[in-house]
């Protein structure tokens, strides 16, 4: 994943973070993401399809033409046409949703997400659409919002990010000592968060 790696060290991600970043989307990656290969064929697919539907619909608009006349044949022609049309209409659909969901798996992997389902589970998707252009617009600000939240970016892993007041098993933090949650696999933060639920954050 040179070109992930790239992408980091250029937003000034520190080199051991970034090492981190692209082990964990490696791993995760399978989960969320076809292989090459899978993909062009499921490319090859669409277009295939694409040009079914296309021709389909040519068709019944000469077939129409043919049948002028015939109310219970024009009626049938454009039954089928409606059918088409919404099946084209589904299909832009889908693909639209499969690529929004790819960028939320690749922007929360590089937001450092410590568990992606969970994360993604609380992304609020109202606005995150695709312009005219194919690019998926909105999703930054979501995004950041979720990694800022003081309910919510306990999920995201942050060398700044740091809990006093307690320490892990309840003991009192004593002269001011702090923990560095940056530590924590996600299970034990939560752990730590349930058992000191007064935690200044």
């Amino acid at each position: 994943m040179d070109w992930l790696k790239e992408l980091l060290k250029n937003a000034g991600i520190a080199e051991d973070q970034v090492e981190t970043i692209v082990a964990n989307a490696a791993k995760e990656a399978p989960k969320h993401v076809v292989p090459k290969a899978v993909y062009n064929d499921l490319s090859a697919e669409k277009k295939t399809l694409e040009t079914q539907l296309s021709d389909r619909d040519t068709q019944l608009t000469d077939l129409q033409k043919q049948v002028k006349g015939n109310e219970e044949l024009e009626k049938t022609i454009k039954d089928l046409r409606d059918a088409n049309d919404l099946a084209a209409t589904k299909h832009q659909e889908e693909l639209q949703s499969q690529k929004i969901e790819s960028a939320i798996d690749i922007a929360l992997t590089g937001a450092k997400a410590r568990n992606l389902t969970a994360a993604k589970a609380l992304l609020d998707r109202e606005g995150v659409t695709i312009d005219k252009d194919g690019n998926v617009i909105g999703l930054t600000d979501k995004v950041k919002a979720l990694v800022e939240s003081e309910e919510t970016k306990f999920m995201f892993e942050s060398t700044e990010t740091t809990i006093t007041g307690t320490i892990p098993g309840g003991q009192p933090g004593g002269s001011g000592g702090s923990v560095d949650t940056s530590k924590m696999t996600y299970s034990q933060l939560s752990e730590y968060m349930a058992n000191n639920p007064d935690a200044q954050i």
